[in-house]
């Protein structure tokens, strides 16, 4: 496997005003989570891979996000949220059941 972790977010905006995770701020939040992990020296081979995804078609559960191999989905509010499951998942191994859907 060449990365441990695996993150998409979906960044989804769906100019039809329907409900999307773009809409909840999605690119920033990725982008806030990937330089976390930059930051932290996380990424690269064997370490821990933040994309951007299209629709992931869970968009009223959003915003959404999906962390492989377990494929565990999360919704997040905020930052904070963010580094929970920074800490307690992509660190710790731990699922963060209070964000899981």
């Amino acid at each position: 496997m060449y990365y441990k972790y695996h993150v998409f977010f979906c960044t989804n905006c769906r100019k039809d005003g329907q409900e999307c995770c773009e809409h909840h701020d999605a690119s920033s939040k990725r982008a806030y989570l990937k330089a976390r992990c930059k930051e932290l020296g996380l990424t690269g081979k064997g370490g821990i891979r933040v994309n951007t995804a299209g629709c992931l078609d869970r968009c009223e559960q959003g915003p959404v996000m999906v962390i492989y191999p377990q494929g565990v989905w999360y919704t997040y509010v905020d930052e904070e949220d963010l580094e929970d499951i920074l800490q307690q998942h992509l660190l710790g191994d731990e699922e963060v059941q209070r964000l899981k859907i």
